[in-house]
């Protein structure tokens, strides 16, 4: 049996960038590809192109409709995406045959350009760039017809979100003066030594003179800011805000506004623990203020209900109580329509709803990701409140930069036109556990045969507020790879996930590992039962909580006979204590873990560790601050205390989301074997 531990340095990985593919595509070859007859491509031929696929980010379209912006990154010349990314602007009706390039920098110069905002007049476009401060981002405008851009600000620190006033003439920003790296626990933790003091960087709500550059920090010294939007009279600011560290304390964020002449900051709204705040927007008349509402496990991963409430505070309305969905962005449209996206039933949606009576539009549904980049989704909508520009992707259909009006956009780019699927066709399905009915997707093998017998690997998503969704995989964690290996690709959206409404979304809390594991165990049983899936080559993985669902799921069943456990949680007591970000545990708990360890002990894996019987890869970056590493050591110290057969794989300066590609291929390479292995997947 394997009983090992891997710690991958940057360093040693870049002296071996060539060793190390030959080394693990030799291993692959004797240890699984050579069991097939070569009807599938190689773990290498269905990795290299998620390498080459063109990432895109920021999408904005202008006012008037008539033009969109957006920033991708520059690709090296092995064809590989680069650190720096560049900022192009493109006609809507004459696509990407008219695309100019905006940039702070000389002609043909490479940064790291992003985070793009059009002038309410669409002439001009503001954006972030290191062109002439390499390594930090400055805020520039630029001519939208193409010119030389203007700096606006000689500032240290980190910068984002800009976004004009209505006359254009103030630029907001939110600015964290000094700060030694990126906001947000995804990022690797700065690490420690000596005597560990807190030291807080506040993100503040600032505003840039689009002429001068002067700038002004709005909000308090100690107040993190995390979201905002003007009013439409360029006088205020609908804020979410929190006082504390601002990678921790996104759970309890208040409703603020704020005075643009005096910097007047005033909580209009505290919510209850189990609620969380995303995605303000001013009512048209700036007498109300629209927010999206629910239980919400991430910064960033938006999802639940809407509500209004008056700019001048009191009790919110909840506008959709009833929502078969769950929102992920709003923009108060008109008086009496909030135009927002959403997770629903699997699906991307747009839809409207009226404020007054909660009359429900659909305006687009369809088995397709939406978004404008990153987690988050903010489009940009023209002035007729119907047109927006987007990236659009799906198990069929790479990225692309799309425009235009809701559900009738024009694809704007073709930079992957040369990317296909390696795996077979993706079916949403249904199925009923307990009360619910659970809906999941299906990936099927690589020229599937229906007479043969297949292998199925289960997918479990992080989160858990968050839903396995329609897209292209990515180069880190994109496991419907699977498929073109010979697998079946199960991914469920079990409670706890968005799409379904918010009383689903809220179905496991006090409840991690019980009810969502039958959701999971409900849709394995389906499948098996109507497709010819060998129920003895079935395994299981995640990232995230998809990690924990994972190391939990072996401690309660043998039903799975390979895991992978990425990023995972073993003890929710000692994570309580670990982790940078425990404020997210009160709301799906109930309680700290002081005040009631029993609720976290009931869901901890370790404690059912002896009932393990599953060979099981365990991987890890050493600065995750989410899901800290001594949890995936004491799950492996127990594997290997108790001689179940595993590996132990440690990322050298990786946080929760693992960064570079090096780790990002071996990490796949590393999944795809495991189960290859294990399962003993095998074709002709």
């Amino acid at each position: 049996m394997s009983r090992t531990l891997l710690r991958l340095s940057p360093f040693r990985l870049s002296l071996s960038k060539l060793a190390l593919p030959i080394a693990i595509a030799s291993m692959l070859s004797t240890q699984a590809l050579g069991q097939r007859g070569g009807s599938s491509p190689t773990i290498d031929q269905v990795i290299d192109p998620l390498f080459l696929v063109q990432r895109f980010d920021g999408v904005a379209l202008s006012p008037d409709g008539a033009r969109v912006a957006w920033a991708q990154s520059i690709k090296k010349k092995d064809g590989t995406p680069s650190e720096n990314s560049a900022i192009f602007v493109a006609s809507v009706k004459a696509g990407a045959s008219s695309k100019a390039r905006i940039s702070a920098g000389l002609a043909g110069s490479s940064h790291s350009e992003h985070d793009i905002a059009w002038s309410p007049d669409s002439r001009s476009i503001a954006f972030l760039s290191d062109a002439r401060t390499p390594g930090q981002d400055q805020l520039y405008v630029a001519p939208a017809s193409g010119g030389a851009a203007r700096k606006l600000t000689s500032v240290k620190g980190y910068l984002q979100y800009p976004s004009w006033s209505s006359d254009g003439t103030l630029i907001a920003v939110l600015f964290t003066e000094n700060a030694p790296r990126a906001g947000g626990p995804l990022q690797p933790m700065t690490p420690e030594s000596g005597v560990i003091e807190s030291h807080i960087y506040e993100q503040r709500l600032t505003t840039v003179d689009a002429k001068t550059g002067q700038m002004r920090q709005l909000t308090p010294a100690d107040l993190y800011c995390y979201e905002y939007d003007w009013s439409r009279d360029g006088k205020s600011f609908a804020v979410t805000a929190a006082y504390g560290s601002g990678d921790n304390n996104w759970w309890i964020a208040e409703l603020y506004t704020v005075s643009v002449e005096t910097g007047d900051t005033k909580s209009i709204f505290k919510p209850p623990a189990e609620l969380q705040l995303a995605v303000p927007s001013w009512s048209p008349d700036g007498r109300h203020i629209a927010f999206i509402g629910g239980i919400m496990s991430d910064q960033g991963s938006t999802g639940g209900d809407i509500y209004t409430i008056s700019s001048s505070g009191g009790e919110p309305k909840n506008v959709t109580p009833r929502m078969k969905a769950s929102a992920n962005w709003i923009a108060w449209q008109k008086p009496g329509e909030i135009l927002f996206s959403e997770h629903v039933d699997g699906n991307a949606g747009f839809a409207t709803v009226n404020p007054a009576d909660g009359k429900l539009e659909t305006l687009w549904e369809g088995p397709e990701a939406v978004s404008s980049g990153g987690f988050a989704f903010y489009p940009t909508m023209a002035r007729d409140g119907r047109s927006c520009g987007l990236i659009k992707q799906s198990f069929s259909n790479p990225p692309e930069i799309w425009a235009g009006a809701i559900g009738d956009w024009k694809k704007i780019t073709s930079e992957n036109k040369d990317q296909h699927p390696s795996w077979g066709e993706a079916k949403s399905i249904h199925w009923t556990s307990d009360e619910f009915k659970v809906q999941g997707w299906l990936v099927f093998p690589r020229d599937y045969n229906p007479s043969r017998r297949y292998s199925m690997v289960v997918v479990v998503h992080g989160g858990p507020a968050s839903s396995a969704r329609p897209t292209w995989p990515n180069s880190f964690f994109g496991l419907t790879l699977l498929a073109s290996q010979g697998y079946f690709v199960l991914m469920p959206n079990p409670r706890g996930s968005y799409g379904q409404g918010e009383a689903f979304t809220r179905a496991n809390i006090k409840d991690f590992g019980y009810g969502d594991l039958r959701d999971v165990m409900a849709g394995v049983d389906e499948v098996v039962k109507t497709l010819p899936v060998d129920n003895d080559r079935v395994g299981i993985t995640g990232w995230s909580y998809g990690g924990f669902m994972t190391m939990w799921a072996i401690t309660q069943t043998n039903r799975f006979h390979a895991a992978v456990a990425g990023a995972g949680l073993s003890d929710w007591l000692s994570y309580y204590g670990e982790n940078d970000i425990d404020q997210w545990m009160i709301p799906y708990f109930v309680a700290s873990v002081y005040d009631d360890p029993a609720v976290y002990a009931k869901s901890s894996p370790i404690n059912f560790i002896k009932q393990v019987k599953t060979p099981t890869l365990i991987l890890v970056g050493d600065r995750d601050g989410e899901c800290p590493v001594p949890q995936s050591y004491e799950y492996w110290h127990a594997l290997k205390t108790l001689g179940v057969d595993n590996q132990f794989v440690v990322y050298e300066g990786e946080g929760h989301f693992i960064y570079k590609p090096n780790d990002q291929r071996d990490i796949m390479r590393r999944v795809l074997s495991w189960f290859n292995t294990k399962l003993q997947n095998t074709q002709p």
